[in-house]
């Protein structure tokens, strides 16, 4: 059935979750495992706590040791199991977009996602970057709970 399971993370606990259950259905299945975080380019003029106080040079240092820690709990939960896995991290100011094209781009036939839940006004401003995959994927979306 799947061959090719596309894992996003962004490092919360709800996604350190979806990996584990993700690698666990990958086992299961016999599938390889891409793994992909987004993180947001560098702006001169942010309110994002990591951007305010850093230099270009240095925000791009830290985004890329916090990529390797989101990154890295994916490795270790392939690794465990047994599992083939590649990791990529990318930069958008839209990480769904970068989830289905990488999912395109890399043949993968389902995106296993966490779901992360907003409500109220705030899901209807902001939205979720789960819910913009489902709008935009091509391929099925397993979302995890």
């Amino acid at each position: 059935m799947f061959k090719h399971i596309l894992i996003p993370t962004d490092g919360s606990e709800l996604s350190n979750i979806a990996i584990v259950n993700g690698v666990k259905f990958a086992k299961e299945i016999n599938a390889k495992i891409t793994g992909l975080t987004v993180t947001t380019p560098f702006h001169v003029f942010a309110v994002e706590a990591l951007q305010v106080g850093d230099t270009a040079e240095r925000y791009s240092t830290d985004v890329a040791a916090l990529a390797a820690r989101n990154l890295n709990v994916l490795k270790e939960a392939a690794a465990k199991a047994g599992v083939e896995c590649e990791l990529v991290h990318r930069s958008s100011e839209h990480p769904y977009e970068e989830i289905v094209t990488l999912a395109q781009e890399r043949g993968c036939d389902v995106i296993f996602q966490a779901s992360h839940g907003r409500r109220g006004v705030r899901a209807l401003i902001v939205g979720s970057e789960t819910n913009k995959v489902l709008t935009h994927s091509k391929i099925p979306v397993l979302v995890y709970r």
